[in-house]
């Protein structure tokens, strides 16, 4: 798997939250058997030594509700998490092995669902907003607000809220779902993803009126129990100002 340290311009970030580390993690699907539970286990450890300033999830905690007590064990060392689910943890999926295990409440952590909270870090407040997966599933829109917060994060499970959210409103938008496509073949110079090829945003960053994305690959697998050519990922993002 790999462990990545990653510089990320944001459009408006206030210099005193210049250099400001949110780790991601995204995509777990605990309850099937898979190489992704290691990866898990192993970015969890990762972030733990790291100590970010933030540490934000993106949603496909469970596959199965019996992992529910392992996802709970693996997540008590985070500091206060900021976690949205995903449509794996409702069971809303084409996935024959999936159960629906949402997530109504964590020990530790904010689950956000289609709310927003802000907290303070380094006298800046910084707003962390996460879009419900059964709303966006049902086209239902998640509006939020205006605000007047520093710094804007948004969590969503679907990448494809980039092309959905008002200009500006959020500078920073973190999602996962696709696992960098999971199943992948070279092909020339590129890459044919075999599950979702016309996919647009599919792993890294993206940038769209003001709004900077990235998507994680994320740790675990659905349909089959193995990757190829789409390493597992934890990221730590460093975001500095433009």
């Amino acid at each position: 798997m790999r462990l990545r340290v990653r510089e990320l311009q944001v459009p408006g970030l206030p210099p005193e939250l210049d250099g400001l580390r949110v780790a991601h993690l995204s995509d777990f699907h605990l309850g099937v058997p898979s190489r992704g539970v290691r990866a898990v286990e192993a970015a969890i450890d990762w972030v733990v030594t790291r100590r970010p300033d933030l540490v934000c999830i993106t949603g496909d905690l469970l596959s199965r509700p019996q992992a529910e007590p392992r996802l709970r064990e693996l997540m008590r060392p985070l500091e206060h998490p900021y976690v949205v689910l995903g449509n794996h943890d409702f069971a809303r999926s084409r996935d024959p092995f999936s159960l629906p295990a949402g997530v109504e409440e964590l020990e530790r952590g904010t689950l956000l669902a289609d709310t927003s909270v802000v907290t303070e870090l380094r006298g800046r407040r910084v707003e962390l907003g996460g879009v419900d997966p059964r709303s966006w599933l049902d086209q239902r829109p998640s509006d939020f607000p205006p605000s007047d917060a520093d710094l804007r994060i948004l969590l969503c499970h679907f990448p494809t809220v980039l092309d959905t959210v008002e200009p500006g409103r959020w500078q920073l938008i973190l999602a996962g779902h696709l696992h960098a496509g999971q199943i992948v073949l070279p092909y020339g110079s590129g890459r044919l993803l075999l599950a979702h090829p016309r996919a647009p945003y599919t792993e890294g960053v993206y940038a769209r009126d003001g709004t900077v994305m990235h998507v994680s690959a994320g740790l675990g697998t659905t349909f089959v129990p193995f990757r190829l050519f789409a390493r597992p990922e934890a990221t730590e993002l460093v975001l500095r100002s433009v």
